[in-house]
């Protein structure tokens, strides 16, 4: 998925193609990380630094606009049967994902469920949930920005191997 995405986005600069790749939902810095950190390795020639800088920025660029926009967009899109089940999905998927953490510690449970770096956990997903669970723009935008941090490094620990000679370490 990542490389076809890529290639669609050839005509960009290298660091444009990864902020846009880690603000697509398929993507994000889950994926972006490890692609920038493997398969786009020679070709960009990037630090681990730059890579999690680039993922983290890409990642928020289109939190504060679907923050904004989500919950008055999915209104009106949802006079129509086939978006109202769209959204209805969606929500349902969210609401069941992050649920009880979010309800009982609100911004701080959406930067962790953000934090969690698997799928379905992401910031788009932590967007969906500051609506459901009706945390205000001003807490969850700083929430989704610390769990999207905390997740960015998480990924490049791992991809870093430093999590991996950790464990080698502490002899697991």
């Amino acid at each position: 998925m990542g490389e076809w995405i890529l290639a669609k986005l050839a005509f960009l600069p290298d660091w444009a193609q990864m902020l846009l790749l880690s603000a697509i939902p398929l993507t994000e810095l889950r994926a972006s990380i490890p692609i920038a950190s493997t398969l786009m390795k020679d070709a960009w020639g990037w630090s681990w630094w730059q890579i999690y800088i680039l993922a983290v920025a890409g990642n928020m660029l289109p939190v504060p606009f679907v923050l904004w926009l989500l919950d008055p967009v999915s209104r009106f899109l949802s006079r129509w049967r086939i978006f109202r089940r769209f959204f209805e999905g969606v929500f349902e998927r969210a609401r069941k994902r992050a649920g009880s953490s979010i309800e009982k510690y609100e911004a701080l449970g959406l930067a962790v469920f953000v934090a969690i770096p698997l799928p379905m956990t992401g910031a788009w997903s932590g967007c969906v949930a500051a609506m459901l669970f009706g945390i205000p723009f001003r807490l969850a935008l700083p929430s989704i920005a610390l769990g999207v941090a905390g997740a960015g490094a998480i990924v490049t620990l791992v991809m870093t191997g430093v999590l991996a000679g950790a464990g080698f370490l502490i002899g697991r």
